[in-house]
């Protein structure tokens, strides 16, 4: 048989540069705004600031604020220039910007090293490069310029890329309302009416299972990236089966989170790309796309063995292949061959509707 995929490599290759920032963060002072508010309640917006968090936010690339300053008036200010629904969990205190940006990361559930940071402030980027190295700082001065890079500029802008603010807004309501929640966090889930869905990739799908590669670090079991013609061919491939996931619940979508790649056999089938969006790793739901395919080597009286490479950042997927039932019966390097336990397969749990498009 022949197959269109090149080995694994026994190092996951480095993400590409291109699309590599998927949060800018803002000072404010003399930064999105010229003047500084405190002092002088009259600052002046600054437009090729908001045209620029503009065209970034139609790409999909997320922004936040870290600024010191008194939050209620900065607010106030932001809401008065229309600006305030583009910048997500804005930190506005006087922490230090490291601080402030760990914060925002960790409600987004990105990576350090998908943020940039602009502000006008040398001593301001010093304090976040030393503390948070892995960020990318950006002097205001430099920025018209520097925003206008590959890294900051996804190869495709996506129906899913123009709705990701609306989509993290929707998150960070779940937020609210599970931290107010007085149930299990099982009861919490059961609540959401969670939909899941297991669909053969499209045409029209390969835009953002490209973005998907491209963009998931922690549940991406090998960290190879695909192009679109790849895809294509694979989708196309009689000897392979490439599946798209997604995620609604009663707050909206979650759109498309999920991808795997299934190349058939003679004994064993070989799961060669399995990845989950980290903005659903809360939600329980890691396992359901890995039991549906483990289902289909069944079904088809194979075997079922897993490519999985590690990264560094993809420890959360090789423990949920461990859940499912894979044990590891090579290793070369960082790159684990797993073997699949098809005699009990896990059933989605209860709180989760699968449905399985044909």
């Amino acid at each position: 048989m022949t197959s269109l995929l090149s080995p694994v490599p026994a190092q996951a290759p480095a993400k590409p540069v291109q699309g590599k920032i998927k949060c800018v963060v803002w000072d404010l002072d003399n930064t999105v705004w010229d003047g500084v508010l405190l002092e002088d309640g009259d600052v002046q917006l600054r437009p090729w600031v908001v045209e620029h968090v503009k065209r970034l936010d139609a790409m999909g690339v997320l922004h936040s604020v870290a600024s010191k300053n008194d939050h209620e008036t900065a607010m106030a200010k932001l809401r008065e220039f229309g600006l305030d629904e583009y910048f997500l969990f804005p930190r506005i205190s006087w922490n230090a910007k490291s601080v402030s940006i760990g914060q925002i990361a960790r409600k987004l559930n990105l990576g350090l090293d998908a943020f940039a940071f602009v502000d006008d402030q040398e001593f301001e980027r010093a304090e976040v490069a030393f503390a948070l190295p892995q960020v990318t700082t950006v002097d205001i001065l430099e920025a018209d310029e520097v925003l206008r890079r590959p890294e900051f500029a996804p190869r495709f802008v996506t129906d899913e890329s123009a709705q990701r603010r609306g989509m993290y807004f929707s998150q960070l309501a779940r937020d609210d309302v599970e931290a107010d929640f007085a149930g299990t966090g099982e009861d919490f889930l059961a609540s959401l009416d969670l939909r899941f869905t297991i669909a053969p990739a499209k045409r029209e799908d390969l835009q953002r299972a490209e973005e998907l590669t491209v963009r998931t670090n922690q549940l991406n079991s090998t960290g190879r990236t695909y192009s679109y013609d790849e895809l294509d061919a694979l989708r196309s491939s009689s000897e392979h089966v490439l599946l798209v996931a997604s995620l609604t619940d009663k707050f909206g979508s979650y759109g498309k989170i999920g991808l795997a790649l299934l190349e058939k056999g003679t004994p064993d089938w070989r799961l060669n790309m399995m990845l989950m969006s980290c903005r659903v790793m809360s939600r329980g739901v890691g396992t359901v796309l890995l039991g549906h395919v483990m289902g289909l080597a069944r079904a088809a009286g194979a075997g079922l063995r897993a490519d999985f490479v590690e990264t560094g950042r993809n420890r959360m997927m090789q423990i949920t292949y461990a859940f499912s039932g894979f044990r590891e019966v090579s290793r070369d390097g960082s790159h684990v061959v797993l073997a699949a336990d098809l005699s009990e397969i896990q059933e989605p749990p209860a709180y989760v509707t699968l449905e399985v498009e044909s």
